[in-house]
């Protein structure tokens, strides 16, 4: 499975996530996704495109549903 990633500017970092490749690698909707987390689908696009950062509670959410650890989802790189 590839994985798409999508870097955003953190402090002095990078931050990428896979949250879109492993939503879609379930065939989960946007919208199917957001109803499983109790957020809005405009909210599932942001973090994928990222455009907004997922609180702590809801990033391990997300490694819930995905059945993963946030690690696996979100890495954090220096530049």
């Amino acid at each position: 499975m590839r994985r798409a990633k999508v870097a955003l500017r953190v402090g002095d970092g990078v931050m990428n996530n896979r949250v879109k490749a492993m939503r879609a690698a379930r065939k989960w909707t946007q919208r199917e996704f957001a109803e499983r987390l109790g957020i809005s689908r405009q909210s599932v696009h942001a973090i994928e495109t990222q455009k907004y950062d997922p609180s702590l509670p809801l990033a391990f959410k997300i490694a819930g549903l995905f059945e993963t650890t946030i690690e696996d989802i979100f890495e954090h790189r220096a530049d």
